[in-house]
């Protein structure tokens, strides 16, 4: 039983992760919409920006970087040890965000497919109607002509297996073998 649940929840993790790929697809188009009609007016603030400004602000930004660059080496290498531990911290950290995010989407995926096979036995059953209308008024009207037939056929079938019909058909053949 272990393995088919460790084989199931890849599988629902992949019907979730598509599930909500599918949800956030239907959101493409109002953003599309949303940045073209944001398009002007940014393409426009663009175009009134002085380039010699924008150099100015990068230029100040990088000399204010430069000189705040600490140029002692050994509070360097310790700065990237510290740098380093928290590195495998926060990738820790990550692990167990990304354990919880991968079971929330193959719950998730557990969830969509259900309503998959819901919607597929929905369907089925809508199709099913469309092709057989309604078998009961059939059932009916042969459950009421079938009785009537099925009367005399009964009371013919007794008469027709009778005893003395299969015996002697036993006799002729032990007849027929003994001979």
């Amino acid at each position: 039983m272990a393995i088919i649940d460790e084989l199931r929840t890849p599988l629902y993790f992949a019907a979730g992760a598509a599930d909500l790929a599918a949800q956030q697809a239907k959101k493409v188009p109002a953003l599309i919409e949303q940045l073209a009609a944001d398009a002007p007016a940014r393409i426009e603030a663009v175009r009134n920006t002085d380039p010699k400004a924008v150099q100015e602000k990068a230029q100040a930004k990088f000399a204010e970087l430069v000189g705040g660059l600490d140029t002692d080496l050994k509070k360097l290498g310790e700065q990237a040890q510290d740098l380093a531990l928290r590195g495998v911290g926060v990738a820790a950290e990550y692990a167990v965000k990304a354990r919880e995010k991968y079971e929330e989407l193959a719950a998730h995926g557990e969830e969509a497919v259900k309503a998959w096979r819901g919607e597929a036995a929905e369907e089925l059953t809508e199709i099913a109607v469309v092709v057989e209308p309604d078998p009961e008024p059939e059932a009916k009207s042969e459950a009421t002509t079938e009785p009537k037939s099925e009367e005399p056929e009964a009371k013919k079938a007794p008469a027709r297996k009778t005893t003395t019909r299969k015996a002697p058909a036993k006799k002729a053949v032990a007849a027929e073998s003994g001979e």
